[in-house]
C-alpha cells in the first residue's frame, strides 16, 4: 500500500503557464494605468504653472492693429503654423481692457492671427519699437501628448474594461473559458488522509484498493486477457464515507487525481456542460493513467426523459457527452472514473451499465464492529478517560453512520470542555449520544410534579417491558430528562446488529412501544398524547409486517406495498391498483389486530408487575436518570445506592488534591465507580 506521501506529482505546466500568463497581463495592465496617471498629473501641473504665468488673449486684427499704432507692445513672438500662416504672440507694456462675451478682461498677454509677413510689416513693427523674434511653429512634445491624451485614456479604459469582464468582474477564471472544466488536480502534499483513516467499509477498501494495483501493475491483471475496470460507483446512504474513501483513495495513488462535483459540470450557458466534460477528458488523457472522482454525480446523471414533458435539456447534453467519453468510439486507457451517489435510483441505465461503471461498491452503515472501529479513528487525537467503553457506545448507536459518529465525538468533546475537563468520560459520551439523537436538554421547561409522574410510569412502562419480555434488546438506560420534543426516554442496546428480523421480535417490538400507554392506562386511567410517537411507529412496524413482509395468516404470503414513483424521474403518472378494495379493508383490519393484541399484551404485563411498576418510578422521579445496571437492582429487589449530586465536582477535587501530592486527603474523598457514571442525575 502507497502512501499518499510517495504520490508522484504529474506535471501541471499547461495550467500553469496559463494563470502566470493571466496574472502578468494584469500586473502590465495595472502598471501601464499607473504610469498613464502619473503622467496625465504632471501635464495638469504644467498646465497650472503656465496659466499662473499668463494667459493668452485673441485679439481680432483691429485690435492689434490698434495696439500697435498705439506703441503698446513690447516685444513679439512669431511663430509660422501649418498652413503657412503666421501667429504674432506679443507682450503689451501696460494691460489693457477689452470687452469679451458682454465681460471686460484684462489682457497683458495676447496673439492673434497674420496672414503674410513681409518687409513692410516687420517696418511697421521697428517703427513703433516692438522687438520681435521668429520661433519654429513645430510644437513641444507635451502639448503633442496633451492631444494625444484622450485617446490614450479612451483606450487604457476600453482594455481595462475588455480585460475586467474576461476575468468575470475580478474573479479568477476567464469568462471566455467557462467551457473548461472545473475539475482540480491533487498533487503531493495535498491530500492527507489515507486507507488507516477509514474505517467500516472494508470491502469498499478492498476493492479501492484493487483499482489503484490496476493503475500501476496493469501487466498483472492484463497478462490472463484481463481488462482494467473503467468505473467505480460507490452507493450509500449520506454520511457514509464515500467521499472519504475518494480522498484515501487519492492519498493513496501514486497517480494524478482528478475531483469534480456533478453540479460544477451543468451552468446556465447552453452547451456548457457538455464542454466540460470533454475539457476533463482531454486533462485527463494528458495525464493517463489516472483517476476522476464525481462526487454527487447524480445532479448531472439523473434519467434522461424525466419530467412531464421530457425535452432535450442542458443536463442531459452533458449526461450524453459523459456517456460518449466513458465508453464511446475513442477509447480512454487509463483512466479510471470513481463517482459517489446517496440516489442511485434516479441515475440513468446507460450510465449503471458494465463498460461505464463496471463496479459498484455499496457503502452501507457500519455494523457494530465497524461503529466500533470508526470511534476509535475519531478519538485518536481526544482524551478519553479510563471509564470510557467505545464497545458500549457503538452497541448504544445503532443505524448511525461515520459523520453521525464524529459528531457524536465531537459533542462530547465539547461538553468536556464546558465542563473544564481534562478529558472526555463516559458520561460525556452518554449524554452526547442523548444530545445527537433527540436534542439538547430543555432546562428552562416547567413540568409539573403531575406530569413528571405520567412520564416516570410512561417511560418505566416501555423499561419493564423490555426487562421481561425474552425477545426485546437488552435496557441501556431510561430517562426523564426533556430533551428536543420528547419529555423522557427510555434506550436499549442490542448485543448484536440484526439483519433479519422474525415475527416474534417484530411483534414484542410493538408491544415495547405500547407499553409506556399501557403503564399510564393501568395506573392512571387516562390517555395523553405522550404516546403519538410510539403509535406512529407502532403502526409501521405492524403494516409492514402485513403488507411487505407477509407475516399475516389472513392475507398470507403476499406483498400489498404501493409503488409510489416519482413522475419528474421518467416515471409513468398512474398506475393501476395491485390489490381491490376489499384486500385494502383487510389490511387495515390486520393491521388494526395486530395493534390491539400488542396492547392488551402490554397492559396484562403492566398488571402483573404493577408493585415493580411503582417501585421502579418512584425511583426514576428521584434520580431521573436509571441505567441498565440499576434497573436490574430494582428487579432483584435490592436498593439503589445513594446519589451522588455532583461528580464533576468531586472529580475536580481529586485532580487538584493530586497535584498537591495529598494522597491520604484523596483516598478520603468518595469514589463513583465507572460503570455508575452514567446513572447519575445531572442535579
Amino acid at each position: 500500500m502507497a502512501n499518499g506521501n510517495n504520490m508522484q506529482q504529474r506535471p501541471t505546466k499547461p495550467q500553469q503557464d496559463d494563470d502566470d500568463n493571466d496574472l502578468t497581463v494584469s500586473r502590465v495592465l495595472r502598471n501601464v494605468l499607473i504610469w498613464v496617471g502619473i503622467l496625465v498629473s504632471l501635464v495638469m501641473v504644467s498646465m497650472m504653472l503656465m496659466q499662473k504665468q499668463g494667459q493668452e488673449w485673441e485679439l481680432t486684427n483691429n485690435e492689434y492693429l490698434e495696439c500697435v499704432k498705439q506703441n503698446r507692445i513690447q516685444y513679439a513672438v512669431i511663430k509660422k503654423t501649418s498652413l503657412n500662416d503666421f501667429s504674432f504672440h506679443g507682450v503689451l507694456k501696460e494691460p489693457i481692457t477689452i470687452q469679451r462675451d458682454k465681460n471686460s478682461v484684462s489682457v497683458k498677454n495676447f496673439h492673434t492671427m497674420l496672414g503674410v509677413v513681409d518687409s513692410n510689416t516687420e517696418a511697421l513693427w521697428r517703427e513703433h519699437n516692438i522687438s520681435f523674434q521668429y520661433e519654429s511653429g513645430d510644437s513641444p512634445w507635451w502639448v503633442s501628448l496633451i492631444s494625444m491624451l484622450p485617446w490614450i485614456l479612451l483606450i487604457g479604459a476600453f482594455l481595462l474594461v475588455t480585460r475586467r469582464m474576461q476575468m468575470g468582474g475580478g474573479g479568477g477564471k476567464n469568462i471566455f473559458s467557462f467551457g473548461k472544466s472545473k475539475a482540480r488536480l491533487q498533487t503531493e502534499g495535498n491530500v492527507h488522509v489515507t486507507f488507516a483513516d477509514v474505517a467500516g467499509a472494508e470491502e469498499a477498501k478492498e476493492e479501492l484498493h484493487e483499482i489503484i494495483e490496476f493503475l500501476r501493475e496493469p501487466g498483472k491483471f492484463t497478462r490472463l486477457g484481463g481488462k482494467i475496470p473503467k468505473g467505480v460507483l460507490l452507493l450509500g446512504p449520506p454520511g457514509t464515507g464515500k467521499t472519504l474513501l475518494a480522498r484515501a483513495v487519492a492519498g493513496e495513488a501514486s497517480v494524478p487525481f482528478f475531483s469534480i462535483s456533478g453540479a460544477d459540470f451543468v451552468e446556465m450557458f447552453v452547451g456548457v456542460g457538455a464542454s466540460r466534460v470533454r475539457d476533463l477528458f482531454e486533462q485527463a488523457k494528458r495525464h493517463a493513467p489516472c483517476i476522476v472522482f464525481i462526487d454527487e454525480i447524480d445532479a448531472v446523471g439523473r434519467h434522461r426523459g424525466a419530467g412531464l414533458g421530457g425535452g432535450h435539456d442542458e443536463r442531459e447534453q452533458t449526461l450524453n457527452q459523459l456517456l460518449v467519453e466513458m465508453d464511446g468510439f475513442e477509447q480512454n486507457l487509463g483512466i479510471i472514473i470513481i463517482a459517489a451517489t446517496n440516489r442511485a435510483d434516479v441515475l440513468d441505465p446507460a450510465l449503471m451499465r458494465p463498460g461505464r461503471f463496471d463496479r459498484q461498491v455499496v457503502v452501507d452503515r457500519p455494523d457494530m464492529n465497524g461503529r466500533f472501529g470508526i470511534l476509535k479513528v475519531h478519538t485518536r487525537k481526544v482524551p478519553i478517560a479510563k471509564d470510557v467503553n467505545l464497545e458500549v457506545i457503538a452497541k448504544g448507536t445503532p443505524g448511525f453512520s461515520g459523520a453521525d459518529l464524529a459528531n457524536l465525538v465531537n459533542e462530547a468533546a465539547l461538553l468536556a470542555a464546558r465542563r473544564n475537563s481534562l478529558d472526555v468520560t463516559m458520561f460525556d459520551f452518554e449524554n452526547a449520544k442523548d444530545k445527537v439523537m433527540m436534542g439538547a436538554e430543555r432546562k428552562s421547561m416547567i413540568i409539573s410534579d403531575k406530569e413528571k409522574e405520567t412520564t416516570a410510569y410512561h417511560e418505566i412502562g416501555h423499561a419493564l417491558a423490555g426487562k421481561l419480555l425474552p425477545d426485546s434488546d437488552p435496557v441501556h438506560k431510561v430517562t426523564i430528562i426533556p430533551r428536543g420534543r420528547a419529555l423522557g426516554v427510555t434506550s436499549y442496546l442490542p448485543n448484536e446488529d440484526t439483519h433479519s428480523m422474525s415475527k416474534e421480535y417484530l411483534t414484542t417490538r410493538i408491544v415495547l412501544l405500547l407499553a409506556g400507554r399501557a403503564a399510564e392506562k393501568v395506573v392512571f386511567n387516562i390517555l395523553t398524547t405522550g404516546a403519538s410517537n410510539d403509535l406512529e411507529r407502532a403502526s409501521t412496524i405492524a403494516r409492514k409486517m402485513v403488507c411487505e413482509f407477509g407475516m399475516s395468516d389472513k392475507l398470507g404470503p403476499v406483498h400489498y406495498a404501493s409503488k409510489h414513483d416519482e413522475v419528474f424521474l421518467g416515471r409513468d403518472i398512474g398506475q393501476p391498483a395491485d390489490h381491490s378494495e376489499e384486500t385494502s379493508r383487510s389490511i387495515d383490519a390486520e393491521v388494526r389486530q395486530l395493534i390491539v393484541d400488542a396492547e392488551q399484551r402490554a397492559e396484562q404485563l403492566m398488571r402483573d408487575n404493577i408493585d415493580m411498576l411503582h417501585k421502579m418510578s418512584k425511583a426514576l422521579v428521584e434520580r431521573e436518570i436509571l441505567d441498565g445496571a440499576e434497573l436490574d437492582i430494582l428487579m432483584s429487589g435490592g436498593e439503589l445506592p445513594p446519589m451522588v449530586k455532583n461528580i464533576d465536582q468531586i472529580r475536580a477535587t481529586l485532580a487538584k488534591e493530586k497535584e498537591q501530592g495529598n494522597k491520604a486527603s484523596a483516598a478520603s474523598q468518595p469514589m463513583m465507580p465507572p460503570d455508575a457514571t452514567p446513572g447519575i442525575s445531572p442535579a
